[in-house]
């Protein structure tokens, strides 16, 4: 088996086990239950939030962590958090020890970026499109899974809601395990880059002028990682079409995350006859939609869309999915939020995939995992201002949190549709919208 492949499957199994977590569809269910009897107001103000304030004090640092200490170690710690959580979530009771099992989520997400950005350290480019779908089929995999066995064994009740906490806390422990066998990196983008010295290493007989050399080229590292990262970085936020593809991310993720957060809450508060939840069976559909939707998303944006088309796909879609957000909360019936769910996922999973292959489209190649490392971070920034005000803030039910989601899509699709009329209307380069149909804008 080739090098590559090895190390693709390896990575994807990891992918895969920890991704398996079919308690997480039932969570609030669990929360509300007798097994901890928390209110649907302490798990929407007091237990979710957390997540959101952890996740985005720790992803930046997490970022720059990850490529020093070389990837390995952060994907291990990826999985002993997922460990931490599922432990908290078994075997404590108290409000405290849930919001610490909810800043260890945040460890675990956050770590993410580590499993995501691992493989382009151990493979050669040219097999990074073939290593991606991998790890991306891996994941979903998972995710498919999970959702689907978490619905049959409630469905068919050889299970109940803590019980399936049993399973994800295995599947955690097992990707641990898996992860301590992942060959470590031994280089890095940004601080351990490979240093050139062939002049040094023909002369076999000076051994102490390449010790020399090696410790100044690590020095020199050290003093260039900012430049490094500085150049890609303002290159890539001085093309327009890198803005344009990175505002609607950061803001489109922000929002995506506040609802896929909260949903469940939503689901519960409808659900006043207490009929059975179908919660894991809709993320599995969501899930294989989503995946479909993504490789169709593929597919146009190579072959059919210019880029006014682009802009006016990506105002469409916010726009869509701000309609469904609030028919799903506003028809107080819980198969009809199920559906709105369902719309809204797979149209940002298809407007994502293509707003994402646009930004790299216009990116070089080593900036790739900087730019969408710091648009997610804005959009956690951004998820933890609207948490703060519309959350933990303004006390409002989850039913108007959700009409101010369903605004929030709404006006983000609206403020796209200005991006376009200004392409269609500028007469001259003031602000640069009518070079956008260039496709070698700013190369």
């Amino acid at each position: 088996m080739q090098e590559w492949l090895r190390l693709s499957l390896l990575l994807c199994t990891f992918g895969f086990l920890k991704e398996i977590r079919p308690s997480e569809p039932f969570i609030t269910e669990f929360l509300i239950g007798p097994w901890k009897n928390f209110t649907e107001e302490q798990v929407n103000r007091d237990i979710l939030p957390v997540g959101t304030y952890s996740y985005t004090a720790q992803l930046i640092i997490v970022f720059l962590v990850t490529d020093f200490l070389k990837y390995k170690p952060l994907i291990i710690v990826l999985g002993l958090s997922g460990i931490v959580v599922w432990s908290i979530q078994l075997w404590t009771d108290s409000l405290l020890a849930v919001q610490i099992g909810g800043i260890f989520y945040g460890t675990c997400v956050a770590t993410e970026v580590a499993y995501f950005t691992y493989i382009y350290a151990k493979v050669e480019k040219k097999h990074f499109s073939k290593v991606t779908s991998h790890t991306r089929a891996a994941i979903l995999c998972g995710q498919f899974l999970a959702g689907s066995s978490g619905q049959l064994l409630i469905y068919m009740q050889w299970m109940d809601y803590r019980d399936l906490n049993y399973i994800t806390l295995a599947t955690q422990i097992l990707a641990t395990v898996w992860a301590c066998f992942l060959p470590s990196v031994r280089t890095s983008v940004y601080f351990h880059r490979k240093v050139s010295v062939p002049s040094v290493e023909k002369r076999n007989s000076n051994e102490f002028h390449a010790s020399q050399h090696e410790v100044v080229a690590r020095n020199s590292e050290k003093r260039n990682v900012l430049q490094v990262l500085w150049v890609p970085f303002k290159r890539a936020y001085t093309n327009r079409n890198v803005l344009i593809g990175s505002f609607w991310l950061i803001f489109g993720f922000c929002g995506y995350l506040q609802v896929i957060f909260y949903i469940q809450i939503l689901w519960t508060m409808i659900n006043v006859e207490k009929i059975p939840m179908w919660n894991g069976a809709v993320e599995a559909g969501m899930t294989l939609l989503g995946a479909l939707s993504a490789l169709g998303a593929g597919y146009i944006h190579s072959s059919l869309l210019t880029n006014r088309r682009y802009i006016v796909l990506l105002s469409s879609v916010a726009i869509i999915n701000g309609l469904a957000i609030f028919l799903g909360a506003y028809i107080e019936n819980l198969f009809v939020s199920y559906a709105a769910y369902l719309v809204f996922g797979v149209f940002y999973s298809f407007a994502g995939t293509v707003a994402s292959a646009e930004i790299a489209k216009h990116l070089e190649d080593d900036s790739f995992g900087l730019v969408f490392g710091f648009n997610t971070f804005l959009s956690l920034v951004l998820q933890t201002i609207l948490t703060v005000t519309v959350v933990n803030g303004v006390e409002l039910t989850i039913f108007y949190q959700f009409y101010i989601y369903a605004s929030y899509f709404v006006g983000l699709g609206i403020a796209y549709l200005v991006v376009f009329f200004m392409t269609l209307c500028s007469s001259n380069n003031k602000f640069g919208l009518n070079s956008l149909e260039s496709p070698k804008l700013n190369q």
